[in-house]
């Protein structure tokens, strides 16, 4: 594994930053075996981590039990948030001594009968559950017919006193959500993803225009805009279910709120770690705040029914 670090002698003050980690790695998928090979995988991860003094470390996108799920997988991998192998992320939490941010097929007992979320739960050093955020924006048919849409909220929970909010892959494309999370208080916002080249649509056929590398255009500008720094944690290699294979683009970044990236990774296993310091980064503009400046009351058109496109 290559150790991608931009960190300083001592870790961030209490309230100041963050020293951030993103795993990023080729996992199995599937079925019970992988989920247990990737708790296992995440412990020695974290135990790796520890030794930098990480707070928080993120993984991608549906982590526990890969991505490139069908309907009948979801059904029989999803665990509640409380379920035995989040207990178990819980505990690794706790032993290492810092936060772990990791995404997981969820199950939901609800009015009506099972749903299943493409979830991501936030769990802090004292094992801890801050937030348990269910993707809101899904990507694709196929995400459609495996897991519901979350409904919200955005929120943001403090580790180490600093604000952090997540989102979930596709959403880093829509510059409202990132702004919801800023306006909140966040000085990070962490996007696990499972962002690919050519993939299987659902249909089984392969996707005719690859997925764009959003690493190098929008996350920048997203934490540029917000004047925050914002970490997007993909995999690299592959996946293979059936005759279907998913090819990943192996893009992990960290940006920083001036719009360039800190951290980038290339196609290898990699432990990306890094201080997110606001204190660092000087204003952007001689005179001017994106989130000052703003004016809510003109922004009325977003949501009403007669602004959407189709």
């Amino acid at each position: 594994m290559i150790y991608l670090t931009r960190i300083k002698e001592q870790v961030p003050a209490w309230g100041e930053g963050i020293r951030l980690a993103l795993y990023q790695g080729e996992r199995p998928l599937g079925t019970r075996k992988a989920i247990e090979s990737n708790l296992e995988k995440l412990e020695e991860v974290a135990r790796k981590a520890s030794r930098f003094d990480v707070q928080l470390l993120a993984l991608p996108e549906l982590y526990l039990s890969g991505y490139a799920l069908d309907r009948q997988q979801v059904e029989e991998l999803a665990e509640p948030v409380d379920g035995r192998s989040m207990a178990r992320v819980a505990q690794i939490a706790r032993d290492n001594r810092m936060a772990i941010i990791c995404p997981y097929a969820e199950r939901e007992q609800a009015e009506g009968g099972e749903r299943f979320y493409d979830s991501i739960a936030l769990i802090d050093s004292e094992a801890k559950t801050l937030l348990n955020y269910r993707k809101t924006h899904l990507f694709g048919q196929t995400e459609r017919e495996n897991f519901s849409d979350g409904a919200g909220p955005f929120a943001v929970a403090e580790i180490a006193g600093f604000p952090v909010g997540v989102l979930n892959c596709y959403e880093a494309e829509f510059p409202e959500l990132s702004r919801i999370i800023a306006v909140k208080g966040a000085k990070l916002i962490v996007i696990p993803t499972a962002a690919d080249y050519y993939y299987t649509l659902a249909d089984g056929s392969q996707a005719q225009v690859p997925y764009p590398d959003v690493s190098r255009t929008l996350i920048p500008a997203r934490a540029y805009e917000n004047k925050l720094f914002i970490a997007y944690a993909n995999r690299c290699g592959g996946e293979k279910r059936g005759g279907h294979e998913w090819h990943y683009r192996h893009n992990s970044v960290i940006a920083g709120p001036d719009g360039k990236l800190l951290l980038a990774a290339r196609a290898e296993e990699t432990l990306l770690i890094g201080d997110c310091v606001p204190g660092d980064f000087p204003p952007t503009h001689p005179e001017g705040d994106y989130l000052k400046d703003r004016r809510p009351e003109l922004y009325r058109e977003l949501i009403s029914p007669q602004s959407q496109p189709f």
